[in-house]
């Protein structure tokens, strides 16, 4: 079993209104202010992606956040899959994704 205190990725899917709102520096915000490492990105797909690595507690309330979103957004669902955290580099960031509207 995971204990909150060990360390984990978290790559996630946020589906609804997310694109063009802030959404992704929303996340970059939060996720800095909670001590993440990682990136968030727009899809094609007008998903926007997540990956964060840190403690398991502190992802939690990412994903809290992340349920919420900004003012502008509307969050319809968001898709989470966790394994072990790799090493992604040091603070959070983002980064052009996959839609080209970025």
């Amino acid at each position: 079993m995971i204990g909150p205190d060990e360390r984990q990725r978290l790559d996630a899917s946020v589906r609804g209104r997310v694109q063009g709102v802030g959404f992704r520096y929303f996340v970059m915000r939060e996720a800095g202010y909670l001590g993440l490492d990682g990136y968030v990105a727009n899809e094609r797909d007008g998903s926007v992606r997540v990956v964060a690595e840190g403690q398991v507690s502190v992802l939690e309330e990412l994903l809290e956040r992340l349920r919420e979103g900004p003012p502008m957004s509307i969050v319809e669902r968001v898709i989470e899959r966790r394994e072990p955290a790799r090493g992604i580099g040091s603070g959070f960031r983002v980064e052009t994704g996959n839609h080209s509207g970025d």
